[in-house]
């Protein structure tokens, strides 16, 4: 039975408002979107014991947060050793939970144990409503501290917990939820937990969405390739050794990227782990064995590796284990050393089979990775040949960047500039000292439509590369030898300047990721008109700032500058509008969804029309300008 005797107490809340970041990773977007998945991950605790069948999440108007769920609620008894009641001891007591016996709660993605006691703690206020047994209670909180008793409200049908909280200004340096963000997390928990609904409502924007599915991850495996041509039906595997059960659905679509998401408990582990270990393992092994079997690799012909069985993946794996080990309370990385072999052997022996069962589907695969090994050679030879030519080596920069003379990459800026007049305003307008200019000339390659050994043939592609030092491709690719720690893209305001930049998006999106996660990328932020008075000048970047500021000046003797190309700037004004540290504006470029990203990437430079078409028509309406 669920009451408070089942709560275990560690010790006090004491320590997390003086040091919260170690408890949620840091007091930026981060940890402030970590305190709404603390308490849901309670709410999906409740779920994955069955006891609950929706989970209900609300951002008001002024940034304060209710989480909602049909569970058995949290015990309001007395607790036996603390003499408070279950709630009070949840809420105020870190490392206080249900979750370390595994009788109440076997598997659990909230295990630490301090999840909803810091969020009170760093919350200005935070109110507890119970549904148990036909009564509603409730209790208030501020600051980690009670501020009221736990008081019995009256009779009522719902059962659950519901939890409004508000996080603390003095905490966090800015408290604003982006919508897109916490989508993300409730889509994958959905997904995670099939028959699970999940209701994201946002006051602030008038949004809302329902996350329902009844496929699981069958179904979150197929949202993800759903715009990649897929080449085969998702296959899913499933198996339970002890108290570990594992799922993986994996799906090969036309596409060259690798798209694999793994999750220990519903928690999302970016940074992979054992489990993700034990499946590439397993899925190798498999590809490798029934290609021998059935004669599709020769004798004379050599392994395939890794990389050619996972070109043009998608997969998702999720594990529940009864006593996961991960690196911090923010659980990023798997490390039970008995997971890795438990998965490799429930892959490989479903996986082996499967391919035995359904031939069309093997060789399907096989002609994919057979075709991804041809490809890796030759990308092998293109990158010797390159290297032979220096471009790869930061020996030999390319002819046309306009290097900085500060060696310091974390206080150096590159400039990826369309086109050579504009290149050529950048080069004079520019700070030597730190800033980089690198002018691009010709058409960049889509590197969504293209293996690594064309991506080597194109000068631009080669040329960034070169300027980067990071070299490219899954052998060579090091973010550490980075040579800027900004980099810039920075193009005109047209459709010709929006396809550029979507392009070198897309690059560095498929080929160096962890510069986009690092936070080095940005985008250069160029004012779209000019208005001169006399000898006044004044730049405004959107059409508000243009009505905003006619009206003010009046419309009388001015002129007024409409920009297409950032050419039409001589260098001083480029300098002075888009360059100058201290005056102009860079929106950096953050992966705050990466199945959407990766989504939005195939949909816009992939093959298939109708996606993109539907896309567009969707999204026209928030296009700001649009220069034909």
């Amino acid at each position: 039975m669920y009451n408070a005797s089942k709560i275990q107490v560690l010790k006090g809340l004491e320590a997390v408002r003086k040091r919260p970041a170690m408890y949620i990773g840091d007091t930026g977007m981060r940890g402030l979107h970590h305190l709404i998945f603390e308490v849901v991950d309670n709410s999906v605790d409740e779920a994955m014991a069955g006891y609950c069948k929706n989970i209900e999440v609300i951002i008001h108007k002024e940034n304060t947060v209710t989480v909602k769920d049909d569970g058995r609620g949290i015990p309001v008894d007395m607790h036996p050793t603390q003499k408070k009641p279950g709630l009070e001891v949840v809420m105020t007591m870190l490392h206080a939970g249900g979750k370390f016996d595994n009788k109440t709660y076997t598997i659990s993605g909230g295990l630490h144990g301090v999840g909803v006691s810091v969020v009170n703690a760093l919350s200005e206020y935070l109110e507890v409503e119970i549904g148990r047994d036909g009564m509603l209670y409730y209790q208030r909180f501020e600051k980690g501290r009670t501020v009221s008793e736990l008081e019995k409200r009256g009779k009522t049908s719902f059962r659950g917990t519901t939890i409004h909280f508000s996080p603390d200004p003095s905490i966090f340096r800015k408290i604003d939820f982006s919508f897109d963000i916490v989508s993300q997390r409730l889509r994958e928990v959905a997904f995670l937990n099939k028959g699970l609904r999940i209701v994201l409502e946002d006051e602030r924007l008038g949004r809302r969405h329902e996350f329902y599915y009844e496929g699981g991850i069958v179904e979150f495996v197929a949202f993800i390739a759903e715009n990649k041509n897929p080449l085969h039906k998702p296959v899913y595997i499933h198996g339970k050794r002890d108290s570990t059960e594992i799922e993986v659905a994996l799906i090969y679509t036309e596409t060259y990227a690798e798209n694999v998401y793994t999750f220990a408990n519903n928690i999302n582990t970016v940074e992979g782990g054992t489990h993700l270990a034990g499946f590439k393992s397993a899925l190798t092994r498999a590809i490798n064995d029934y290609a021998r079997k059935t004669n599709l690799l020769k004798e004379n012909e050599l392994n395939l590796t890794g990389n050619d069985v996972r070109e043009g993946i998608n997969a998702v794996i999720s594990v529940k284990v009864k006593d996961p080990q991960f690196e911090g309370q923010t659980k990023t990385k798997l490390g039970n050393s008995s997971v890795k072999g438990l998965v490799e052997s429930i892959v490989y022996e479903i996986l082996s089979r499967y391919f035995d069962e359904n031939p069309n589907i093997g060789r399907v695969i096989m002609d994919k990775v057979k075709t991804a090994a041809r490809a890796r050679m030759a990308a092998k030879k293109a990158r010797e040949l390159t290297r032979r030519k220096s471009v790869l080596e930061n020996t030999t920069l390319p002819g046309k960047l306009a290097d900085c003379s500060n060696g310091d990459p974390a206080a150096s800026e590159l400039f990826i500039v369309e086109g050579d007049s504009a290149g050529g305003s950048a080069k004079q307008g520019r700070d030597r000292t730190f800033q980089a200019i690198l002018p691009l000339r010709g058409k960049i390659l889509n590197v969504e439509k293209a293996r690594l050994d064309k991506i080597l043939s194109n000068d631009s592609i080669r040329t960034i590369i070169s300027a980067l030092g990071t070299g490219i491709g899954q052998e060579d690719f090091n973010p550490d030898k980075v040579r800027y720690h900004k980099i810039i893209i920075m193009t005109d305001a047209d459709v010709d300047g929006a396809h550029i930049r979507t392009l070198l998006l897309t690059f560095f999106y498929r080929h160096a990721l962890a510069l986009i996660k690092r936070g080095y990328v940005y985008i250069a932020q160029p004012p779209l008109y000019g208005i001169k008075k006399g000898k006044e000048e004044y730049y405004l970047y959107t059409d508000e700032e243009l009505q905003s500021t006619l009206n003010k000046l009046g419309k009388d003797k001015l002129q007024v500058q409409r920009y297409k190309g950032l050419g039409e700037m001589n260098p001083e004004q480029l300098w002075k509008t888009t360059m100058d540290p201290e005056r102009r504006r860079l929106k950096i470029v953050d992966l705050e969804d990466a199945v959407e990203a990766d989504n939005i990437f195939s949909i816009l430079m992939g093959d298939s029309v109708e996606p993109r078409r539907e896309f567009i028509e969707q999204n026209a309406k928030y296009v700001e300008h649009l220069d034909v």
